[in-house]
């Protein structure tokens, strides 16, 4: 995925510093076609889908450790991961809150964790209103780059990139404004989706 190769994370960069290969965990891995291509390119890699027969897909076609489930309920070890993704998956749940603080359990003290999710204070969100693409009512939780940095932090995590993408809808009339308004969107940080790699913070203990 572009986005997260924007943000600094690359499935060919699969060995740590000190020769080993690294570890990924991605929650909300649907049929493991992400997870895949870093299990391809040599990390350990490992799954958590709440969905069973698209956990049992991955596991099948592709051969990934795909836990059907929650992460709380995985059982997961801590600090272990390398890399932590969730893309389109925490604007979902029921306790953002709860995956994060569980995601950075499970993390190594030098770990990534990679979101991507809409972005509730983006051109789009503000010119669509009510009829934003993703003011939907799977969507429980939608944030804003600044709200969720703070949620981030709360639960002992620093944010070391942001990015966005996406501004003129697609479809909308006049076609030819798409271009610019998508540059100047993903510029100005006013995308229609975000990206944001965190980090655990070496000044604050899980849960404070």
């Amino acid at each position: 995925m572009r986005s997260l190769a924007e943000a600094g994370l690359r499935p060919v960069d699969s060995r740590a510093s000190d020769g080993r290969a690294r570890s990924v965990l991605e929650i909300g891995c649907a049929t493991g076609a992400l997870l895949s291509s870093f299990a391809e390119a040599g990390w350990n890699a490992k799954g958590v889908e709440v969905g069973a027969s698209m956990a049992a897909y991955a596991r099948a076609t592709f051969g990934l450790d795909v836990t059907a489930g929650t992460i709380e309920a995985a059982d997961l070890s801590a600090d272990r991961y390398d890399v932590v993704i969730a893309t389109h998956l925490i604007e979902h749940l029921n306790d953002p809150r709860s995956f994060i603080a569980e995601a950075r359990r499970t993390m190594r003290p030098d770990g990534r964790l990679y979101l991507v999710t809409p972005n509730a204070d983006g051109f789009q969100a503000r010119l669509k209103g009510a009829r934003w693409r993703s003011a939907i009512r799977d969507h429980l939780y939608l944030f804003s780059v600044r709200t969720l940095r703070a949620m981030l932090r709360s639960e002992g995590m620093s944010v070391e990139y942001t990015g966005t993408w996406g501004g003129w809808p697609a479809g909308m009339r006049p076609a030819f404004l798409k271009r610019p308004v998508d540059a100047a969107a993903k510029l100005t940080g006013q995308g229609d989706v975000m990206v944001i790699r965190a980090v655990p913070r070496r000044d604050a203990a899980i849960g404070g």
